[in-house]
């Protein structure tokens, strides 16, 4: 079983949008998806009690719970788990980034996500040897913005997603129907990033890169 896990110690970064993204993108490619929300706000769970589809599920647990989930979802066959964090909580973040095979950063580009990015890496490097990446959400459309913030957290340390979410409404429509881009709007813009993103991130684990190699491979 492969586990992402999603962590930011900055809240709004697009920690839930780019778990349920990815999500949706492994269930529309075959595999057996399951999220784990530990956030308390429940906003992967609650997405998922809107969704007419069964798949992926989400499960809401607390952080002291995360590996008897885990041993679960393995033991029913889930052969990719996604696990969503709540923002300004080093204990949740630490037990997911401690039970990845893979750490994705979500982040805006813009100071305040930028100024969170330290904290993060340390909870990342407490987590051991674990590959983690920068994966940024909410790009403008326009401007190069997003370029320099590549350069910004390259230069803390962290590697950054060639891959990205630019700032799009169907990012933001689709939930409201417990769905994600790249069902509500599957031709669109929105949905080939989905579809990218996730092509780049299955390749990585599938493949077991470790960190060096992630920073040639993106």
């Amino acid at each position: 079983m492969q586990i992402i896990s999603l962590i930011a110690q900055k809240g709004g970064t697009g920690k839930t949008t780019l778990s349920l993204s990815l999500a949706v993108a492994a269930h529309q490619a075959g595999r057996t998806v399951a999220i784990i929300d530990l956030d308390p706000q429940a906003s992967a769970t609650n997405w998922a009690d809107r969704r007419e589809e069964g798949a992926p599920v989400a499960i809401s647990a607390q952080a002291s719970r995360l590996q008897s989930v885990i041993d679960t979802a393995r033991k029913n066959g889930v052969d990719m788990l996604i696990i969503d964090t709540p923002p300004k909580s080093e204990s949740a973040s630490l037990a997911a980034a401690r039970a990845a095979d893979l750490i994705l950063v979500p982040c805006r580009p813009q100071i305040y996500d930028l100024e969170t990015i330290p904290a993060t890496k340390e909870i990342i490097n407490l987590a051991g040897d674990t590959p983690a990446l920068v994966v940024l959400n909410a790009v403008p459309p326009q401007g190069r913005r997003h370029e320099e913030s590549v350069q910004v957290i390259q230069n803390m340390g962290l590697p950054v997603a060639s891959k990205y979410f630019v700032q799009r409404a169907a990012f933001g429509d689709a939930p409201n129907a417990g769905l994600t881009a790249l069902e509500y709007d599957p031709d669109g813009k929105a949905a080939s990033e989905i579809r990218e993103l996730y092509r780049m991130v299955s390749h990585m684990l599938d493949t077991q890169v470790s960190e060096d190699k992630i920073k040639t491979a993106i």
